[in-house]
């Protein structure tokens, strides 16, 4: 009987794990060691047969590894990863380069062929997200400032990987790079970001609110797990890992008001899940080939420690950390793990690599494992001993770029400069959720269910029924875009053209910088919805014609969709800024307020009951919060009016204010007296 099989194989696993941990932690070795060590007595390695099914083993390793990023994600806020985003990046990306250029060269020193080298420079390239995580919760270090660059370097190796992914499938296939190929995969990754994200920070923090009236854990539990394992799921169905998937909805829950009682309930099944995928890291160890390819082991073994430690902490340390943390996180980063095997199998799979990869590539990650935990030890006395080896010219020269680079970061920009940024950012989100939108529309296209009535399941209907309702998802997007760009035109223009006190012929120059920008920004809108169209409509001589009814319905209904994008923008802002924020703290300063802020344009129509009137006379921001800092009138601007200027018919005014302040404001602009 399976079931039968499969408890004597849990068993088995769990007891002997259970064993070797246990000698691990009396001698004060990493607990991953003792799971090693459990796979590799388990394994096929030894003489006798303790385990019958290793494939249904090798799943439930295959759970652990998306607890474990599932756990990480739980720990690592979205804010954090903004606060280390340069030196990870930097890091991140010039280990990969490097350790792919390292190992291409040694593999071709051990006289391997070409595709076995390019695929054994990728496998060191990328170090185990899984081991890390584990090493440092074990040493207690997971919470510290160099694990923060860590966790941050693991996210961005990991989007990188999925890209190389990409990149050696090309070269697999066709001996060569194709850059199209590339930029396609890297915009499906970001639209994933994006929709998952958004969609995930706006609902999910809220859909624990609501499971938390009940006061059940249980339920709780569930939730949380159910999560986990779906957005996982959704990322394999994309071709992405579940690791990437698992990570990314733990950060969405880890905005949620019950995070430590989610951290809490799912370590347990967490660490159940972890031990089984580390023994079956020590199955997979073949005595045989150690033996055969000892050398190339123990070669490689040193390169990926010492190539990962020493590109690491410069990558670090160039993006602007002093030495301690530029060392710490190069000794953490100094193993390889899952995406390695991952990289192998998909050489042998291509059928381009040889067969002594995938064995070499378990070798050198067991070996790299074990000493991860020591050398992240080692960190204080490796930097003791350099502060006593170095000249002391060069240390304080390294302090002082240190300094220097730090610096950037406190020059404030201007205010303009500031809300344009937030502002395109704000833009590319709406972008990339566009795109999300209209690839489950192009989905969508190729499922037709057998319960509709015939005149639906005619091709040509069934398309722009299904463009139709992606037009509807996206027309607050629209209008929400089309409102950014012309308040951004505005600030663009005072950025590129200064306003000088008593000069005014620069007003004819700002004019036409913002009709440039909208201009050219309304143009790129309609050219890709056009071509978004194409990918779920098969005739454009239906699309206009729709376009068109569209375009009026949107701007008939357009309240309703303003109100229903402020709403997801407020629910967004208050999960990223409010919830997590739990205790007191103090007023914002002037930069904060203006990292809050949205800008929204309104026009002032005839029927206006505050036509004629001063500002002074309109309590907009006694009664608002937000306030009027522009008005355009007859091709004419007026920044910063004074609080004699009497608003008239026709006025496009300028509001500033938080997003939730916005909406309540342009409908006291626009309120009539029939209202």
């Amino acid at each position: 009987m399976h079931g039968i099989e499969l408890l004597h194989d849990l068993a088995v696993v769990m007891l002997i794990a259970g064993v070797t941990t246990i000698f691990c932690h009396r001698f004060k070795q990493p607990v991953a060691l003792g799971y090693i060590v459990a796979g590799f007595i388990i394994g096929p390695g030894t003489p006798f047969t303790l385990v019958h099914d290793e494939d249904a083993i090798k799943t439930l390793g295959e759970m652990g590894v998306v607890l474990l990023m599932f756990s990480l994600g739980l720990e690592f806020s979205l804010r954090r990863l903004s606060r280390v985003g340069l030196s990870a990046f930097v890091a991140a990306l010039l280990e990969i380069v490097l350790m792919i250029w390292l190992g291409y060269e040694v593999g071709r020193a051990f006289g391997w062929n070409t595709m076995d080298s390019v695929f054994l420079g990728a496998m060191l390239s990328i170090s185990s997200t899984t081991i890390i995580v584990k090493a440092l919760a074990e040493l207690g270090k997971s919470r510290e400032s160099f694990a923060e660059i860590i966790f941050g370097i693991l996210v961005i190796e990991d989007i990188l990987a999925i890209i190389l992914l990409a990149l050696l499938s090309g070269f697999a296939r066709t001996g060569s790079l194709n850059a199209g190929e590339v930029g396609v995969e890297v915009l499906k990754l970001a639209v994933f970001f994006a929709m998952v994200l958004v969609v995930g920070l706006i609902g999910v923090p809220r859909l624990f609110d609501y499971i938390a009236r009940f006061k059940s854990n249980e339920m709780l539990l569930i939730a949380a797990l159910g999560l986990c394992f779906g957005i996982a799921l959704l990322a394999t169905v994309l071709n992405y890992s579940v690791a990437l998937g698992a990570f990314l909805i733990g950060a969405v829950i880890a905005e949620s008001r019950q995070i430590h009682q989610i951290e809490s309930l799912t370590t347990p099944v967490r660490d159940m899940f972890s031990a089984i995928f580390f023994v079956t890291i020590g199955m997979l160890i073949e005595p045989k080939m150690l033996v055969e390819y000892a050398w190339p082991i123990v070669v490689l073994s040193l390169l990926v420690i010492v190539g990962k430690v020493v590109t690491c902490s410069f990558g670090v340390f160039v993006g602007g950390k002093d030495l301690r943390t530029s060392l710490s996180v190069g000794l953490g980063l100094a193993q390889i793990g899952e995406f390695s095997f991952i990289i192998a199998t998909l050489g042998l799979y291509l059928n381009v690599t040889s067969s002594f990869l995938y064995p070499i590539a378990v070798a050198v990650s067991v070996i790299t494992t074990l000493a991860t935990p020591y050398l992240i030890r080692a960190t204080d006395g490796l930097v003791g001993y350099l502060d006593r080896s170095l000249p002391r010219p060069l240390l304080q020269a390294l302090s002082v770029y240190t300094a220097w680079i730090g610096s950037f970061g406190q020059r404030a920009p201007s205010p303009q400069v500031l809300l344009v940024r937030r502002m395109g950012w704000q833009l590319l989100i709406n972008l990339l959720l566009t795109f999300g939108l209209f690839a489950l529309g192009a989905w969508a296209t190729e499922w037709t269910p057998s319960f509709l009535p015939e005149v639906i399941q005619r091709p040509e209907v069934h398309e722009c029924l299904i463009w139709i309702m992606v037009m509807i998802a996206t027309s607050p997007i629209y209008l929400a875009s089309a409102r950014k760009i012309q308040a951004m035109s505005i600030l663009i223009a005072e950025i590129c053209v200064p306003i000088i006190p008593g000069r005014q012929q620069e007003s004819a120059a700002r004019l036409v910088i913002a009709q440039m920008f909208v201009l050219a920004s309304f143009t790129v809108m309609t050219f890709l919805t056009v071509l978004l169209s194409t990918t779920i409509l098969s005739s454009l001589e239906s699309m206009i014609p729709l376009l068109l009814v569209m375009t009026v319905a949107a701007l008939l209904f357009r309240p309703i969709l303003v109100r229903i994008y402020s709403r997801a923008e407020i629910a967004l802002h208050e999960t990223l800024v409010e919830l997590p924020l739990l205790q007191p703290h103090p007023a914002p300063s002037m930069p904060d307020l203006l990292r809050e802020a949205e800008l929204e344009t309104v026009e002032i129509p005839s029927a206006s009951v505050i036509i004629g009137r001063c500002l002074r006379e309109i309590p907009l921001r006694i009664q608002t919060g937000a306030s009027i800092v522009a008005i355009e009138r007859a091709g004419q601007r007026l920044i910063n009016p004074g609080p004699d200027e009497i608003l008239r018919a026709g006025d496009r005014v300028l509001l500033l204010g938080q997003a939730e302040q916005l909406p309540v404001a342009c409908d006291m602009l626009v309120a009539t007296a029939a209202n």
